[in-house]
């Protein structure tokens, strides 16, 4: 493995509990309506650090969506799932999107 490079944010960012890397700026949270396994998550449109697992059907409150679970590069915590596809005409909005689970991250 190669030496890590880490981006990192300048302005009112969240950052992994574990770690502190940075994930994602306060200004690309779409919506803060979400929730997950362990209780709310926010919904980003585009999130920093983190590598993508693989991809897997997954039935959720909404339908089927294929994502990808996303973890932080630093310290290799999951930190929530990225929407590759929503089976759904509703849920195309998501596509392409990623969900940070509000109990994986601190605001700084």
């Amino acid at each position: 493995m190669g030496r890590l490079f880490v981006t990192t944010l300048e302005e009112n960012m969240y950052s992994c509990k574990h770690c502190r890397t940075h994930l994602g700026l306060v200004d690309d949270v779409i919506s803060k309506s979400f929730h997950c396994r362990h209780g709310k998550a926010y919904l980003f449109d585009k999130v920093v650090n983190v590598t993508l697992g693989e991809q897997e059907e997954r039935i959720m409150i909404t339908g089927l969506h294929t994502v990808a679970d996303i973890f932080c590069v630093s310290c290799g915590s999951n930190v929530g799932w990225k929407y590759e596809a929503a089976h759904e005409k509703s849920q195309k909005y998501k596509e392409g999107k990623f969900i940070l689970e509000r109990v994986i991250f601190f605001v700084l």
